[in-house]
């Protein structure tokens, strides 16, 4: 109109120009140009962009795939627990906001339950921080701590954002590997795989800011021994070095294992920082509560970070926790406990997934904790002819081909290792074993069914 009324162009001319200037074609092709000159990505989180849970998570997404994958329990939380959150909903302030580094009632119930297993009071306000997930625990620690030049060794296989998570830092991850070979005739567990002493003290030097370490580890479920902790913690303490101990799956150990804090060996306490979450501990993964534990020194530079991000977590999902976590406080001893009775009965599912890997001439690793299960698949008859020009690794190639063919799905091992150890790992493939047994029967169903027309 304005161009019209000026004389500038006809209506039917300024339709033309309009339809010209607006066309998606030209407006896409306009705003990549603009993209890539002003809108390049920060370099530090140049080549992180992909994802395995994203990758895979999607591809299992499909109703009629039978869900091993991810680790998302489809069991029910704790009754009391869901009720607890049902109940604090109710209440108006527990709506809004909490103090950022902590809701005042869970950090007094963290404090309480770990001071059960240190032989010092932890301050509930300066000794803990409490995350969005385990995820935020780990974030909160690499940023306040690792810069530019740092080293940080990380145990393969290990959780695939300790890689990205030190490099988006500018650190430098140093991998160091578990081995193991199976013995005929034995049941091979996740014990078996080891760090060589030698190995990992080659790897510490002047430029080691922190190690990570994983126990229940995820995704062998080894329980790191006394004696292999302390190997550990006599490098921490020799190189002056930062441990950042992820113990998510603490209170899923099975019979003949113990977990154990390393932030509990002499020297440790001032160097670790030790994770846990509330997702593990009560089936309630989507609630993304974490923690983490360690001196005021340590803490207070998460809380830095934290401050400057996320700020503070959910008030209502905090307080439903607490509640929850006064409830088996009070009653540790007794098995109706869940920190008791959850290892109890995934001990029982994770026999049976044992049992019916074996018997279709699989050889699974059995963990000793946590609720993943490995094992090498390449018995498993899977035509990957249509990827044969995919430059994936094989147990990628072959998760896909499950996914699509026998509706299972899985996580490849080898998405928990860096690119120079892959091939190590290519033939494991992670079942999660967190599920129904209705779940359990319907993944026994598919791979029976497929070892028969296998052999």
């Amino acid at each position: 109109m304005f161009l019209a009324q000026r004389g500038l162009c006809s209506l039917g001319s300024r339709a033309k120009l309009l339809k010209m200037i607006y066309s998606p074609k030209i407006f896409r092709r306009s705003t990549s140009a603009r993209m890539s000159l002003k809108f390049k990505n920060a370099k530090r989180i140049e080549g992180l962009d992909s994802n395995v849970w994203i990758e895979f998570t999607k591809l299992a997404a499909d109703p009629s795939v039978v869900n091993l994958g991810q680790g998302l329990p489809d069991i029910s939380p704790p009754e009391y627990v869901k009720e607890e959150l049902s109940k604090v909903a109710a209440v108006d302030s527990l709506n809004q906001y909490t103090r950022g580094f902590g809701h005042p009632s869970l950090v007094k119930a963290l404090s309480c339950l770990y001071e059960k297993f240190y032989q010092n009071q932890i301050n509930p306000n300066k000794e803990i921080l409490v995350t969005l997930g385990a995820y935020g625990s780990l974030f909160n620690a690499i940023q306040g701590f690792i810069e530019e030049g740092d080293e940080v060794i990380v145990i393969v296989p290990f959780y695939d954002c300790y890689e990205s998570m030190v490099r988006m830092a500018g650190g430098t991850p140093v991998f160091v590997s578990l081995r193991s070979k199976p013995v005929d005739g034995k049941k091979w567990s996740s014990s078996d795989w080891k760090l060589d002493p030698e190995e990992l003290a080659s790897k510490f030097n002047s430029k080691t800011k922190a190690i990570i370490i994983n126990s229940p580890h995820n995704p062998f479920g080894k329980v790191y021994t006394k004696e292999e902790l302390q190997v550990i913690a006599d490098l921490c303490i020799k190189y002056d070095t930062l441990c950042i101990s992820d113990e998510v799956y603490e209170w899923l150990v099975y019979a003949g294992h113990k977990h154990i804090k390393i932030a509990t060996f002499p020297g440790m306490w001032e160097r670790t920082i030790t994770i846990g979450s509330a997702g593990k501990t009560f089936s309630v993964t989507g609630w993304k509560l974490g923690w983490s534990i360690g001196p005021n020194h340590l803490i207070k530079h998460l809380q830095t970070v934290q401050q400057t991000s996320i700020y503070t977590c959910a008030t209502p999902l905090q307080e439903a926790l607490a509640r929850a976590l006064w409830i088996d406080i009070k009653r540790m001893d007794d098995p109706e406990c869940y920190f008791n009775s959850l290892a109890k009965e995934l001990e029982v599912k994770r026999d049976r997934m044992v049992h019916l890997l074996e018997s279709v001439g699989l050889k699974p690793i059995v963990p000793d904790g946590g609720y993943f299960i490995i094992a090498d698949v390449s018995l498993l008859e899977a035509d990957l002819s249509d990827m044969k020009n995919s430059n994936e690794p094989y147990d990628y190639k072959f998760v896909k081909w499950m996914t699509k063919n026998k509706k299972l799905s899985a996580i490849p091992v080898s998405a928990f290792c860096n690119k120079e150890t892959k091939l190590q790992f290519e033939k494991f493939v992670r079942f999660c074993f967190i599920k129904k047994d209705s779940t359990l029967d319907a993944a026994e169903k598919i791979i029976k069914a497929w070892s028969r027309q296998t052999s």
